[in-house]
């Protein structure tokens, strides 16, 4: 069930739930132009680089991208650097969209 990561991060956000991280891999301009509520942006290819410096290693991270093969790269990223609890949103913020999730942004 694609949607389940969706749905439960849509769930923490609405109980406040800490110890998270949204994760945005996708260019610049794409984060710019609307991305999930609270996500970071780091884009894919710098995400090697930066994950260990940038992200905590005990948070729960979902990441999405600007499409399934993208998002599903920088998971196997992040996992290759040690990150153990990594979702990802497939559909990315589209499919966020549908499920009702706040976006922010130029064009959201």
């Amino acid at each position: 069930m694609p949607e389940k990561n969706l749905l439960e991060l849509k769930s923490r956000l609405e109980w406040g739930q800490p110890a998270l991280t949204i994760l945005d891999v996708r260019d610049r301009q794409a984060f710019n132009h609307g991305h999930i509520m609270g996500a970071m942006p780091i884009p894919l290819n710098e995400l090697a680089s930066k994950a260990k410096t940038c992200l905590n290693a005990h948070r729960d991270i979902y990441v999405y991208g600007g499409s399934d093969e993208e998002t599903s790269r920088a998971a196997h990223v992040l996992k290759d650097a040690g990150f153990q609890h990594v979702s990802e949103l497939l559909g990315g913020v589209s499919a966020w969209k549908t499920h009702g999730g706040p976006t922010e942004g130029i064009g959201a």
